[in-house]
């Protein structure tokens, strides 16, 4: 059963879901389960059906699809440090990779199946999203999963998105002295990150299975799911605004292969990311009046939130050369083994509000190859960034101001997290894998170095092979050629050095979200309920990463998949 057509032609369906990301698929999964309901998923990027995904959508490691054009938002740029006010120019716009292909982030990310803790979910309860405690989500993490390292009552054996865990004797040399150095620094064994809550290393749990990737797009878009008559799966296709009649959504404008298009809909539901999501909103009239009225946009509700409390995990990391024995070897694609969940101790933060990881690849290139990192982010921020508008044109992308470290809490702890990174690689077991560490960034020439290209495997496999002479020689590159700013030393003995390092070259690890946040009401500041829909209209919902009222203290891509799963209960029983 297919959509039904209006007496002017329209085409119409029961629900519209925009946005074929992490939560979308699993939206277009469960809602079309009930076989009278006509639904339409719109994705703007290309369809990965089974048998046709890409072989580096797959690859375990996904660096490659990670910087390729073709699966991401290519014009968007953010910007990620605040404004300062002894400093009022703006900083310069920087890439900010976003996906644009079916399975949205699941299809391209690190894969870390990683839950956060029970705080963040009563935190969420706390904050007005009641029934989202984490007795109240637990049931579909659950639903999410099949994990096959663990079961019992705290993981699920029957979900879509396998979760499995590489155990230490597979791992290589960096990996292992990482794990040995957080060891020796006091911090526990927890075997089971998804579990046991508290500080502690654990092997990093991932979505991969044998060794491949699982994708929301792959786990939930299977052949029976596509099969379906009453689902229908556009993608290509550009959501230009929803279509209001009064304070009803009456569907979407949409762009499908060069003409724009009005699709008809019962119930529509944004499931378009922490940028896209709230810029959709905007420009059909739903966010802060006066904002939209200054564009000509005509006001349909005045919700103050919509783009506010945009959040991501500050990051910062130090690498270092590894020789031969400490590398990833040919036959494990997968390039993160190892984490580290911490608290900073600092007044008023959270326990457990700091993460790092071991990276023993930090590229696809031979550099990449050769050098392995630490990288920590601040598990809990603090700072608020804010998504808005320039223009009505829905082809001109939003402007995001991430605002990173505003907070003077996040600076102290993105700071104080470089110094211990910095200590771990004194210790004696990273001493033996990782030679001459220094502090890295995520510039844009980093960036450029990344995408696949004959020119870079060139330029890098020359600097590979010098990196490889004597030492003299490697330090003299890392610190000309490799490094940018000051080095480890400096920045460890000299506290203006490493706060301007700090807030120069912090960035996030796309973990954005909170821009839509669920909560009370009457609450003027949430977007959307507890269930999803947005405060003030009527047939429209949002369901991803934006309505998180505080981002979890983990990866955001299991906790996106556990959203969808609770909030299509939610909208079926609507």
């Amino acid at each position: 059963m297919g959509p039904s057509k209006a007496r002017d032609g329209t085409v119409r369906f029961d629900v519209i879901i925009v946005g074929g990301g992490s939560a979308g698929c699993v939206l277009a999964n469960r809602l079309s389960a009930r076989p009278g309901t006509r639904v339409l998923l719109i994705e703007a990027g290309r369809d990965t059906p089974p048998g046709k995904v890409p072989a580096e959508i797959l690859d375990s490691y996904p660096r490659v699809a990670y910087f390729s054009e073709r699966n991401i938002w290519k014009d968007l740029r953010v910007r990620l440090q605040p404004v300062s006010h002894n400093r009022p120019e703006r900083p310069e716009p920087r890439r900010y990779e976003q996906a644009r292909i079916m399975g949205g982030g699941s299809s391209l990310n690190d894969m870390q199946a990683n839950r956060g803790t029970p705080d963040d979910y009563d935190g969420w309860r706390e904050m007005g999203a009641m029934g989202w405690g984490w007795d109240d989500v637990l049931p579909y993490f659950r639903k999410v999963e099949r994990d096959t390292d663990f079961s019992g009552p705290m993981h699920g054996q029957d979900g879509r998105i396998p979760v499995r865990r590489i155990q230490p004797e597979a791992w290589p040399g960096f990996s292992l002295a990482a794990r040995d150095a957080f060891a020796s620094a006091g911090f526990d064994d927890l075997k089971d990150q998804n579990a046991v809550f508290g500080d502690g290393y654990f092997p990093v749990a991932i979505s991969n299975f044998p060794d491949q990737r699982v994708s929301s797009a792959i786990g939930y878009l299977d052949e029976a799911t596509r099969a379906r008559p009453n689902l229908t799966i556009w993608p290509d296709t550009h959501a230009l605004r929803i279509a209001f009649e009064g304070q009803r959504a009456v569907g979407v404008h949409v762009r499908r292969a060069g003409a724009d298009v009005f699709v008809g809909g019962g119930l529509t539901v944004v499931s378009s990311g922490a940028l896209h999501s709230p810029a959709l909103l905007l420009r059909s009239g739903i966010g802060p009046g006066a904002a939209l009225q200054r564009l000509g946009i005509p006001l349909v509700a005045d919700r103050t939130g919509v783009g506010q409390s945009l959040q991501e995990h500050a990051t910062i990391s130090v690498s270092a050369y590894m020789p031969r024995h400490a590398r990833l070897q040919a036959a494990l694609r997968r390039h993160i083994h190892v984490a580290l969940r911490y608290s900073s101790g600092l007044a008023g933060a959270p326990e457990q509000d700091m993460y790092m990881v071991a990276i023993s690849k930090t590229g696809w290139h031979p550099v990449g190859l050769c050098l392995g990192s630490l990288l920590t982010w601040i598990n809990k921020p603090f700072s608020r960034g804010t998504v808005s508008l320039t223009s009505p044109d829905p082809l001109v992308e939003p402007d995001v101001a991430f605002n990173l470290l505003a907070d003077h809490r996040d600076a102290e702890r993105l700071k104080n997290g470089l110094l211990f990174i910095a200590k771990l690689f004194e210790d004696p077991a990273m001493r033996r894998v990782a030679y001459d560490p220094f502090p890295t960034s995520y510039s844009e020439r980093v960036r450029d170095l990344a995408k696949v290209t004959a020119k870079n495997k060139v330029l890098t496999s020359v600097l590979a092979g010098l990196l490889g002479g004597p030492a003299v020689l490697r330090r003299t590159l890392i610190n000309s050629v490799i490094a940018e700013g000051a080095g480890l030393a400096e920045l460890v003995r000299d506290e203006d050095k490493l706060d301007a390092f700090v807030r120069d070259k912090v960035h996030g690890v796309w973990h954005a979200s909170g821009t839509c946040r669920m909560g009370d009401e009457t609450d003027r500041d949430a977007v959307v309920n507890p269930g999803g829909r947005v405060i003030g209209v009527d047939d429209l919902a949002v369901v991803d990463a934006s309505v998180m009222p505080w981002v979890p203290r983990a990866n955001t891509n299991l906790p996106t998949l556990m959203i969808a799963e609770k909030m299509a209960d939610a909208l079926k029983a609507g």
